[in-house]
């Protein structure tokens, strides 16, 4: 195993390094399932100088054979109890908006709901059906998320991200390569800088009417009470219904493998009641898999991504 000590040392020398780092580092800290064992290297670049010591990073790894993880706000993932070799990349700081006359850029660790609210308060709409997501601006790209009707793709014209040489490059946004949850960045080994969309003006008080209802509506569907990744499946119109009515109608809702539980008010919520491992949360996944295929045929995509070492 390489020397990650010495690695990163070897990083410093050709861009110094400001932020957080931590070896062994608990990934229940930074995932919304408050689960996951320990990640050989944490690290968190400052936001001055971010896609420069990215770069270096990368490149060093890359020569060193060392993979990396690529982390953004942790809502959509369960880790393995066994945690992540290598390195894990937080972009928890490379946050900010700025705007000109090609739309707003947004840079790939701003909080999803953090730039609805910011925008709106630029009287600009587009991005207020994102309010209340957890999660970052680069995961709702990279996973082209998708609520109340509207997907990321609807709206986004370029994608800045780090090319083959390591260095900032531009993507224009091609409707014919995104899906439903499904983006090109799914298929390619980068990491997304910052995303960059076409918005309107609007009235500001009612564009955060529509976000403070966003968030209400979440609220009242219980994604807030326990640590969960939102919906657990994603749905497909072929079944004819979404995921949790066809889960709430085999009477799965209240399933449970150790902490982990299929919401009680939710068919398409797993939660963790208190102290579920990874291991419950998969178990449980794969249980509702097999109970909805032998029972109604259906055979249900996660939306969760499991990642890290399940040996």
């Amino acid at each position: 195993m390489v020397n990650l000590r010495k690695l990163t040392e070897k990083i410093n020398i050709e861009y110094p390094f400001t932020g957080e780092l931590s070896f062994d580092e608990p990934m229940a800290r930074h995932t919304t399932f408050k689960v996951g064992g320990l990640a050989d290297l944490w690290i968190r670049p400052g936001r001055d100088g971010f896609p420069e010591y990215t770069g270096c990073l990368l490149r060093a790894a890359r020569d060193a054979g060392v993979p990396v993880f690529i982390l953004g706000g942790g809502a959509n993932i369960v880790v393995s109890d066994r945690g992540i070799r290598g390195i894990v990349l937080d972009t928890g700081a490379w946050t900010g908006c700025s705007y000109d006359d090609r739309g707003v850029r947004i840079l790939s660790g701003t909080p999803a709901d953090a730039a609805a609210e910011e925008t709106a308060g630029k009287n600009l709409g587009g991005l207020e059906f994102l309010a209340g997501m957890p999660g970052s601006i680069g995961g709702a790209v990279w996973m082209n998320a998708r609520c109340y009707e509207k997907s990321v793709s609807d709206i986004l014209t370029e994608t800045e991200i780090l090319g083959g040489d390591y260095l900032p490059r531009w993507v224009t946004a091609n409707p014919g390569d995104f899906a439903y949850k499904l983006s090109p960045f799914q298929r390619m080994d980068t990491v997304i800088l910052s995303a960059r969309f076409a918005l309107e003006k609007q009235s500001g008080e009612l564009l955060r009417e529509t976000a403070a209802a966003r968030r209400a509506d979440r609220e009242s569907k219980g994604q807030y009470r326990f640590p969960s990744a939102g919906s657990a499946f994603k749905n497909n119109r072929d079944f004819g219904k979404p995921t949790g009515k066809i889960v709430d109608e085999l009477g799965l809702k209240g399933l449970r493998r150790g902490g982990a539980q299929v919401a009680p008010w939710h068919g398409n919520f797993i939660i963790n009641t208190g102290g579920a491992t990874a291991a419950d949360i998969r178990g449980l996944v794969e249980e509702i898999r097999e109970k909805t295929a032998a029972a109604a045929g259906f055979i249900l995509e996660p939306e969760i991504l499991f990642v890290g070492d399940w040996g």
